[in-house]
């Protein structure tokens, strides 16, 4: 099984700012999300074998609590990155050009000043996820990540096209699973948010 684990909440998230490369840490709330997540992944059918993270602070964060909680190690993979805003980082959605927003939704490769585009985080999340195969089809691997990559990664599991992501909503701290029918993905649960307050 291929878990999928959104971070806990910053102090950004909750301002409504874009989250790229900014390197958050988690806030009280976030931390008490990842003690949760890490809670619901330590029951017996849940527990993962293998713990990977973004590179990014406010997963390593959330990830940390689980691997605390299940004695793993977590090891770090640049692919789980968020996606790069380039200058729209730190900034919120309101601010940025209404005509830049639309070419960014209906073109896949346009990509924010300085940033990346909706194709090339496709491009490492695929990858990322192929060379998980073999693994998750026998074990629980449990990836701590950010919204656009959890949205890269139930598309690839659909074999649906880059435009999904923007079909798709994705909760704070929520958990996504990826099941295999041998080699083949298959989605088994969307954005579990169960296991959180409220």
């Amino acid at each position: 099984m291929l878990i999928l684990v959104r971070h806990g909440r910053t102090s950004a998230n909750a301002a409504g700012l874009l989250q790229g490369r900014v390197d958050n840490e988690l806030d009280a709330v976030g931390a008490r999300q990842a003690d949760q997540i890490a809670a619901a992944l330590s029951r017996v059918n849940e527990r993962p074998d293998r713990i990977i993270s973004s590179p990014l602070l406010r997963a390593r964060q959330t990830a940390q609590a689980t691997a605390e909680l299940t004695g793993l190690e977590v090891s770090i993979d640049e692919r789980w990155a968020e996606l790069d805003y380039g200058e729209w980082d730190g900034i919120p959605i309101t601010e940025v050009r209404a005509s830049d927003w639309q070419r960014w939704r209906a073109d896949t490769d346009f990509a924010p000043p300085e940033g990346e585009s909706l194709a090339q985080l496709n491009s490492r999340v695929n990858a990322a996820c192929n060379d998980l195969v073999a693994e998750a089809a026998d074990r629980n691997v449990a990836v701590f990540t950010h919204v656009s990559p959890i949205k890269s990664a139930v598309r690839w599991a659909l074999g649906a096209s880059d435009e999904i992501s923007w079909h798709l909503h994705v909760s704070q701290a929520q958990i996504t699973r990826i099941g295999f029918r041998g080699t083949a993905p298959r989605l088994t649960s969307f954005n579990e948010t169960t296991h959180l307050d409220g």
